[in-house]
């Protein structure tokens, strides 16, 4: 893949990402639920802001954007052909199960959770 071709799927890839957030409404509720039936917790903490380990990041209060990004590019794995993949065999396989509506909701629901990823003064 060229650095052009490449431009243009992150170009692509960002403005569908856009489109599909101005599209659809994300219902924190689902989110929730989408969280517990993928034992999110187990990892990221109850709270989602105490990880059980410090290579795991806090999601409590993230902002949406990101966390949907991330999600999509775990989901994007293990496909060599996905710009911008992330390749984590605990998230890929977990974000695999999960539908793009599932991860708006997931965004959802924790970026309006209380954490403390904020820059204080």
């Amino acid at each position: 893949m060229t650095m052009i071709q490449k431009t243009f799927a992150v170009m692509l890839a960002v403005a569908l990402g856009l489109l599909s957030n101005a599209a659809f409404a994300a219902d924190a509720a689902k989110g929730e639920a989408a969280l517990k039936k993928n034992q999110c917790a187990s990892c990221h903490g109850d709270n989602y802001s105490k990880s059980i380990d410090n290579s795991i990041p806090k999601l409590a209060g993230q902002h949406a954007d990101y966390l949907v990004q991330a999600l999509r590019q775990y989901k994007a794995g293990d496909n060599k052909n996905a710009p911008l993949a992330r390749n984590n065999a605990i998230m890929t396989s977990q974000a695999k199960k999960l539908s793009d509506t599932d991860i708006e909701n997931i965004a959802a629901f924790l970026s309006h959770l209380k954490g403390d990823l904020m820059v204080r003064k």
